[in-house]
Formats: C-alpha cells, sequence, structure tokens
C-alpha cells in the first residue's frame, strides 16, 4: 500500500476524503463495527470489482454485503432506479446502523447518496468514485440526487458521507478520453481557486492526465482541497459553495439539451469558456484569462464551442435551473484567476453576445 493522503472536511457534517493507491480496505474501516449491512451501488462495467470489494467487505464474516446493479451514466439516476435499491433494501431489513456504499462515477455516487439520505431518513454512506469527476467533484461535496424531465438534479438532498475513498489504482484502466472529460472539473478548480493546476496541465498536458503520475495526484488532490474547502465552510450550498457552479449553469443546460449524451465534463468545458466570455464582455476579466481557458481547454482536447442555433433552448432551461433565484438567473464569473464572484440578472443581450463568442 502507498502512502496515503487524508483531506479533512470541517463543519458539523464533516468527513475524511483518503487518497492514495491500493486503499480499497479502508472501506470497511470507515465505518463503525455496529454496521453490519451493506449495500454496494455499481454499474454494469464494474460488476467484477464491485464483487471483490464485496468480498473484503464480508471478510471478516461479520457483514452482509448485497449488490445493486443500476444503469450507467445519468441513466441510473431516475427516482425508480432509487425505488430500485430501496426495494432490495426493504427486503434485506436495512436498518438506521446499516450502510449505503457508492462504487463508481458521479452518477452513481449521486444515486447511492440520495438513497441513503431517503432510506430511513438518512443511513450512513461512503463513496468509492471510480473517475475522475467522482473524486475530484462528484463524491465528495454531500450533494445527493436524481434527475428529472424537467432538468438535472432538480430533485435531491444534501447528506455528507462517512467517509470517501479515493484509490487512484482504480482509475489506472480509464482511457484517456474517459480521463479527460473528468478533467474539467479539475480545470474549473484551477481557476476559481489553485492555479498551480493550470500551471500543471501547461507544462506537460499529457502527464497532467495520466493517472500513474505525480502531477496527476498533486492535480486531483488540489481539486479535492478546493472541494473540501468550500464544502466544509457552505455546506448547504448558502454563499461561498456557489463558486463550485462555475462553468454549470451553461453547461447542465447542455447536457439537458443533449438528453445527457455529452459527457458532464465536455459540457462543463463549454461552460466555462461561455463563462470566461460573459466575464470579459462584462468588463470583469482580461482578454488573456479568457483565451487561457481555451487554450489549456483546447490543450486537453476538450470541447469550446457549441452549436450556433442552440440558445433559445439552452436560456429557456437555464431560466429553469436551480441556479436562478426569483426568476433571475446568476452566473459564476471571474474577476481573475482565483478570484470568483456572482453576476446576477445579466441582460439577455449580453448572455446572447456571450453565446456568440462560442458558437460554432
Amino acid at each position: 500500500m502507498t502512502e496515503t493522503t487524508t483531506i479533512s472536511v470541517s463543519g458539523d457534517a464533516g468527513y475524511d476524503i483518503t487518497i492514495g493507491r491500493g486503499i480499497l480496505d479502508r472501506v470497511g474501516e470507515a465505518l463503525a463495527p455496529a454496521v453490519r449491512k451493506f449495500l454496494v451501488v455499481h454499474p454494469p462495467t464494474l460488476t467484477a470489482q464491485a464483487g471483490e470489494l464485496r468480498e473484503r467487505l464480508m471478510a471478516d464474516g461479520s457483514r452482509e454485503v448485497l449488490l445493486a446493479e443500476i444503469p450507467d451514466a445519468e441513466a441510473g439516476k431516475r427516482i425508480e432506479v432509487a425505488a430500485f435499491c430501496w426495494q432490495v433494501m426493504g427486503k434485506a431489513d436495512f436498518t438506521r446502523t446499516d450502510a449505503v456504499v457508492g462504487f463508481g462515477g458521479g452518477a452513481v455516487t449521486d444515486l447511492a447518496g440520495f438513497v441513503a439520505a431517503t432510506w430511513l431518513r438518512g443511513i450512513q454512506v461512503v463513496q468509492v468514485p471510480t473517475t475522475v469527476l467522482g473524486m475530484v467533484d462528484a463524491a465528495v461535496g454531500g450533494k445527493t440526487g436524481v434527475n428529472t424531465a424537467e432538468g438535472k438534479n432538480l430533485v435531491g438532498a444534501f447528506w455528507a458521507p462517512a467517509h470517501v475513498v479515493c484509490d487512484l489504482a482504480l482509475l489506472d484502466t480509464l482511457s484517456r478520453n474517459e480521463a479527460v472529460a473528468g478533467f474539467a472539473e479539475v480545470v474549473k478548480a484551477g481557476f476559481i481557486w489553485h492555479p498551480e493546476i493550470l500551471d500543471l496541465i501547461e507544462a506537460d498536458p499529457e502527464r497532467a492526465v495520466d493517472p500513474s503520475t505525480p502531477e496527476f495526484r498533486r492535480s486531483i488532490e488540489l481539486a479535492i482541497d478546493m472541494k473540501a474547502r468550500v464544502v466544509g465552510e457552505d455546506f448547504r450550498e448558502g454563499g461561498l459553495r456557489e463558486v463550485l457552479n462555475y462553468g454549470h449553469t451553461l453547461g447542465h443546460a447542455i447536457e439537458h439539451a443533449e438528453r445527457y449524451r455529452w459527457r458532464h465534463g465536455a459540457a462543463v468545458s463549454v461552460g466555462m469558456v461561455f463563462a470566461a466570455e460573459l466575464s470579459r464582455l462584462a468588463g470583469r476579466l482580461p482578454d488573456a484569462v479568457a483565451q487561457r481557458h481555451r487554450d489549456i481547454l483546447d490543450l486537453l482536447g476538450l470541447p469550446t464551442t457549441y452549436r450556433p442555433g442552440g440558445w433559445p433552448q439552452l436560456l429557456a432551461t437555464m431560466q429553469r435551473d436551480k441556479k436562478s433565484r426569483g426568476g433571475m438567473l446568476r452566473f459564476i464569473v471571474l474577476d481573475d484567476i482565483a478570484r470568483p464572484t456572482v453576476l446576477q440578472a445579466p441582460d439577455e443581450s449580453l448572455l446572447f453576445a456571450a453565446y456568440q463568442e462560442i458558437a460554432g
């Protein structure tokens, strides 16, 4: 077992995030001996690995571990899938001292967290993210939820995990495309909080996205550190946590327009370029920083444009989204690198002008 890094989330709902390689044994160690039953929620692509995790959790003979295979990606984030998990738990007589394990990407950990938050009004969940996106974003913040026909994550709960185990060895089999898609959230952390991430990518983009390198691990740890600090100060998104929505207002609208066939990271990549252009056109952000968004995302092979005719649909979706308050749209924008702020109720002509900068 290699050296581990522990990052703690502070506050009343505090917990630890452990980062290392070959550390799946930490999943069972994270919970009290009173936990006798686990439900491991996983996608079809991780059936074999979920079986191995089940064997680890049952090694001492004192625990019962059930597996719940759910559809991959956003198809798993539906209330019908949550109901399936509740049914499994009900038949197995899960109590308040039992636990759920989310083993998969961000969609899986979102769903697993929601199932845990709602079963008997809340039981423990340990998140074991298996993708870059899951490690730096979805599994860390305590936001859980499912999608509806009206939009992404409109139904959910804030429910902090008991522990998050980020085993970097789980990323070794990811394709480069998969790793890069998740890296959009790492880039976001660089622009709003830790500029060192941007420097690492610009110095060598190939090493930055290679899970075997120190550069990759450093970037992941910095992104998780940012998320942990923000969540520790503002668990329920009443203030500071809103900065994590950088690139997400338009990004979520693109995901909805594409019926979730676009990867989250690809949509957020375009959303960040839009937010940077909005910041620039509002007179807040220097031209060079807006251009740096495009340059870094291009280095990674992430998209920076969207179809020209998509604006009316995207605007309508954004106006329904949870990031609008009292009917007014709110965007996280930048005054400079690591200086995020809120732009509230921007004129629609300004929004359209920013969209024209990314239409292509």
